[in-house]
Formats: C-alpha cells, structure tokens, sequence
C-alpha cells in the first residue's frame, strides 16, 4: 500500500492496468516483454505485502505445473527493480510491485514487524535530503533505499 506526501504527479495502476503499464514502461526502456515475464509481474502485483523470489518461483510452479526456478524469478527481478516496475524491500529481501511503473523515486518504506506490510511513501522532501547528505559527503546515491521498522497502525 502505497502512501503519499509532498508527491509528484503520476497514476496509480491496478489490475490489468498495471500490468499493460509495467509492460509499456519495460518495452520503452528498451527490455523485452516475454511471457515469463509477465507471470512474473502478476504474481508479483497480486500481492499487497512483499513477497520473496521463493514464493514467486512456488505459486507460478503451482500454477504452470512444472517448476519454475526461483534464480530465474530472481533475474526477472533485478529488471523490474532497474526499471523501476518493483521495488526491493531489503531487510525482508522480497519485493513489491510499483503501482506507477517506470515512475523514478527513492524507496521509502514503513515495514510492519508484525505482519510484514511494508508501506511505500512518496516524499520528495525526504528523498532530497537523502541525496543532498549524501552529495555533501562526495557520495553519489544511485538507488537510495529507507526502511523504518516497527509497527503498522492495525498492529498497534
């Protein structure tokens, strides 16, 4: 569940409009949009809470009725997540799907300890003050990623 904050302007996709939208983006970056792929990011994007490579890998193997390899799931991954169609949420190692695809923006996460949501925030304040700590140290932020654990509002 995506919450916003000082946001730029982009749509939020759902359903098949979010997967014809993460297989423009992809298409316009210049990747190929292959059938695997696209298993790939729907079952990503059925989930509301991160979900690892693993769990991928098992529900397309389920759902296909051969298996799929979870190293494969995670190069899939990888693309989705240069091409800003996923998210990685690092402390969990599982990803979420971008509701507004090939939209660029810092990853702000409020991960739930509890029951593992992970809120993504848009905040641009936020987002520049990351990069400008970073840009004041000679450090150039190429992905800056921000999780801040503790508990969601349903499990307090």
């Amino acid at each position: 569940m995506a919450t916003t904050a000082h946001t730029h302007a982009h749509h939020e996709h759902s359903g098949e409009s979010l997967i014809a939208a993460a297989a423009r983006s992809l298409t316009e970056a210049g990747e190929q949009w292959t059938a695997m792929r696209e298993a790939v990011f729907a079952e990503l994007a059925r989930h509301e809470r991160p979900v690892s490579a693993y769990d991928i890998a098992d529900n397309l193997s389920a759902a296909r009725g051969k298996r799929v390899a979870p190293n494969s799931v995670y190069r899939i991954l990888d693309v989705f997540v240069a091409n800003n169609l996923a998210m990685r949420v690092e402390s969990a190692n599982a990803f979420l799907a971008n509701t507004h695809p090939g939209c660029a923006h810092d990853c702000i996460f409020l991960v739930c300890d509890e029951c593992g949501e992970a809120a993504h925030v848009d905040d641009e304040d936020v987002s520049r003050a990351v990069r400008g700590i970073a840009a004041a140290r000679g450090f150039k932020a190429e992905r800056p990623v921000l999780e801040i654990r503790g508990l969601c509002k349903a499990c307090t």
